[in-house]
C-alpha cells in the first residue's frame, strides 16, 4: 500500500474580494478565473473555495462551494472554479463576467493527500466534479507517479477535461451514458480495466456520492486505497449548516458524525459509511457516538 503524506493538509483560509479575471464557457459549464492571491497562495488540489451569491441585497445568503479547478501562487495569483448553472445562485456566478466582482473565502477543507514515493495512481471524475483532478494529475506527475484518468458524464456535453487530461496523464479514458463519446456506461465499469491495466496503488475521485461508493468498492477489489471528496452536500462550505454531516469510521473504528466541509472533503473511501447515507441525505448510524437509541 502506497503511503500517503499529510503536508500542507489544512490552510489558513482568507476573505477577499476577487475580481474576475477571465469567464468563458466550457461545454456546458462556466469557468470562471478569479483574481485571489491570498487564496492562490496556500491552495493544493481538493481544497475548494466558498463564494457569496449577489449583493449586499442579496436574499441569498448563503455562499456555494466549488472544489479549486487550479491555483497560480504566481504576481497575479489566480484561482479558476467550475460552475454548473442549476440554480439562481450558481446563475448569478455563470453571468459574472471581466471586471465583476465577488467575494470569496478559502482555501477551505483538506487536500488530496499525495504519496511520499513514485506509484500508480488513477483518477475519476464524474461530470464537472472532475475539475480539481487536472491540477492533482500534474502534481502527481511532478513527484514521478504513473496518472490514470478515467472521466464519465451523462452525455458529452457534460464532460469535462477531456482535453486537459490527455495532456497530463499517460491514460485518458472516457465515458458517457448514451454512448455519445467514448465508451458507452459509467465510468466503474470502465474503472477495472484501468486499475488492472495500471496496477494502481491509489484512487483518487470526485463527483456524485453514487459514484463515490461504487469507486471505492472497485477500487476495495483491486487492492487500491480510494481518496474521495464528498462535495455533493455541501451548502455554506464553513460548517454552520450542518446540512453535509456525514457518517465516517475514524482510526480505531469508531464512526463520527462529521462535516464534510471541515473534517473533509477528502476522506479514505473505505473509512465513509456508505450504508448510512440514503436519498441524499446522511443518517445518523446506531452506532455511531453519541447516537440516539436505535439511530435515525
Amino acid at each position: 500500500m502506497a503511503a500517503t503524506s499529510g503536508e500542507a493538509r489544512r490552510a489558513q483560509p482568507v476573505t477577499t474580494t476577487a475580481q474576475v479575471a477571465q469567464s468563458r464557457d466550457v461545454g456546458a459549464y462556466r469557468q470562471l478565473t478569479l483574481l485571489a492571491p491570498g487564496v492562490a497562495q496556500t491552495a493544493r488540489p481538493g481544497h475548494f473555495v466558498a463564494l457569496a451569491i449577489g449583493d449586499e441585497r442579496s436574499s441569498m445568503l448563503l455562499r456555494r462551494a466549488f472544489s479549486i479547478h487550479r491555483a497560480a501562487p504566481g504576481e497575479a495569483g489566480t484561482v479558476d472554479v467550475v460552475v454548473a448553472d442549476a440554480g439562481p445562485g450558481t446563475h448569478w456566478l455563470s453571468e459574472l463576467r471581466p471586471g465583476d466582482e465577488v467575494a470569496v473565502l478559502g482555501p477551505l477543507g483538506n487536500p488530496f493527500p499525495v504519496p511520499t514515493a513514485p506509484t500508480s495512481c488513477t483518477l475519476v471524475g464524474g461530470g464537472y466534479g472532475s475539475a480539481p483532478l487536472f491540477w492533482l494529475a500534474e502534481v502527481l506527475r511532478d513527484r514521478g507517479c504513473r496518472v490514470d484518468l478515467v472521466l464519465g458524464a451523462a452525455t458529452e456535453q457534460r464532460l469535462f477535461g477531456v482535453e486537459t487530461g490527455q495532456q497530463v496523464a499517460d491514460s485518458t479514458t472516457v465515458t458517457t451514458d448514451d454512448g455519445t463519446t467514448g465508451a458507452q456506461g459509467r465510468v466503474t465499469d470502465a474503472l477495472p480495466q484501468v486499475l488492472q491495466r495500471g496496477r494502481a496503488d491509489l484512487v483518487y475521485a470526485c463527483g456524485p456520492m453514487a459514484m463515490l461508493r461504487a469507486v471505492t468498492e472497485v477500487a476495495a477489489s483491486h487492492g487500491a486505497v480510494a481518496h474521495v471528496a464528498v462535495e455533493e452536500s455541501m451548502a455554506c462550505g464553513v460548517g454552520v449548516c450542518m446540512t453535509c454531516v456525514l457518517a465516517v469510521r475514524d482510526d480505531d473504528g469508531c464512526t463520527r458524525m462529521v462535516r464534510s466541509c471541515v473534517e473533509g472533503p477528502v476522506f479514505r473511501g473505505d473509512r465513509v459509511r456508505w450504508d448510512a447515507w440514503q436519498d441524499g441525505l446522511g443518517q445518523v448510524p446506531a452506532d455511531a457516538l453519541g447516537a440516539p437509541s436505535g439511530g435515525h
